[in-house]
């Protein structure tokens, strides 16, 4: 089912569907190196002869901190991955997570001449753009974070750097095979939000061919996450030792405080979209102790300390997923165009034939882990699994 057609949106909760909201089209340029510092999508000129890579995401509005983290993954690897023969200039715009305006959004940056899109960032605006892109005169398109297997369905030049739901959800059933196979499981899950029902239709096949004992299912939607006292009851009452939660920090961060309340003591494990429940305004962390997150990406591991370190010179805060899975993109992107042999001044046409063969034929040693891509346009990464151990993500 399409995103398109709903007319609400929950910031939090439902951050890769797209809203059909009001607010008007704002844009951001960002250039590798040099930004113009103004609104409107206008080109600069020290984008002048180079290789030039779009952005769109919600930059304002209420979902602005994953438009923003995308920009700014685009942006730092435009400048870390640029070389004398590929120099890289990026520009981001603001599509406020509406399918529609990310459609405007992409077109302005046609005009200005983008080459290659890594984005849209939620998934209701990345199927309304992947259709356009998909379309003649075609450009080549790798989402960072819209997780719908219809982004990629049909489409010849459109990829994703992130995990889809059902692979998800497969992925998650087999971690927690391996990890907790004795536990009785609850799957609890936002019945409206395509992401987790996605996640969670994936999980429970998965969990059935693996024998795992889920005792119970709960749901809600959107307008009744305030308390899920009722669920959390139901879910003891069952028997349930473990949560399988496909959820966003927001609605975790209160069912992790409804199971406190009532003296629930249960483990739990979420998927990506529960990274940033740390920040959750009013939250007690130390209840996200043990919390178990399939998430590709650690800001706390070693490995990613110079890319942490350069995003919090550049922007004051700690990159997320999403930020990661960004500037993966942007890598992906130009060791692609080295393996088709592409130069910087290609016409977009050719980047949309040539590198989705390319694509397939690299591996990118990534900061959400090894990563190939199959010609489907899906890709394909060991799954990671961390545990929050003293306010930091552990590998599990």
């Amino acid at each position: 089912m399409s995103c398109l057609t709903g007319k609400s949106f929950n910031p939090v909760v439902n951050r890769r569907s797209v809203i059909a909201g009001v607010a008007g089209l704002g844009a951001a340029s960002i250039l590798a190196g040099c930004s113009d510092g103004g609104s409107g999508g206008g080109s600069s000129a020290s984008s002048a002869g180079a290789f030039k890579v779009g952005t769109i995401g919600p930059l304002t509005g209420p979902a602005a901190s994953y438009g923003n983290s995308v920009a700014h993954g685009v942006e730092l690897a435009c400048k870390d991955f640029a070389t004398d023969a590929l120099p890289l200039a990026s520009k981001a715009e603001d599509d406020v997570a509406d399918g529609e305006k990310s459609v405007n959004a992409f077109n302005s940056l046609a005009d200005w001449g983008m080459q290659v899109l890594v984005g849209p960032t939620t998934t209701g605006a990345s199927i309304a753009v992947a259709e356009v892109a998909n379309s003649d005169p075609k450009v080549f398109m790798i989402t960072p974070s819209a997780s719908s297997p219809d982004v990629t369905a049909d489409k010849t030049c459109v990829f994703q750097a992130c995990f889809n739901d059902p692979n998800q959800g497969a992925n998650a059933a087999v971690k927690l095979a391996e990890m907790f196979p004795n536990e009785k499981y609850v799957v609890f899950y936002n019945s409206g939000d395509p992401y987790s029902a996605g996640i969670r239709d994936a999980f429970v096949a998965k969990a059935a061919e693996l024998k795992l004992e889920v005792v119970d299912e709960e749901s809600f939607k959107d307008d009744s996450q305030t308390s899920f006292t009722n669920q959390l009851t139901k879910a003891k009452d069952a028997g349930a030792t473990m949560i399988f939660a496909p959820i966003y920090y927001t609605p975790a961060s209160v069912l992790l405080t409804n199971a406190k309340e009532m003296g629930y003591d249960v483990k739990m494990m979420g998927c990506d979209g529960m990274d940033g429940i740390l920040g959750v305004e009013g939250f007690d962390t130390s209840l996200a102790e043990g919390l178990y997150l399939m998430t590709p990406f650690s800001a706390d591991e070693d490995k990613n300390a110079d890319f942490v370190g350069a995003y919090k010179d550049a922007y004051g805060e700690t990159p997320d997923q999403f930020a990661a899975d960004a500037y993966d993109a942007v890598h992906a992107v130009v060791m692609a165009m080295e393996e088709a042999g592409l130069a910087a001044d290609a016409d977009p046409a050719d980047i949309a034939d040539q590198l989705p063969a390319a694509m397939t034929a690299i591996t990118v040693e990534g900061l959400t882990g090894t990563l190939t891509w199959n010609d489907k346009g899906e890709v394909e990464k060991d799954p990671m699994v961390y545990v929050i151990q003293g306010g930091k993500y552990v590998a599990a």
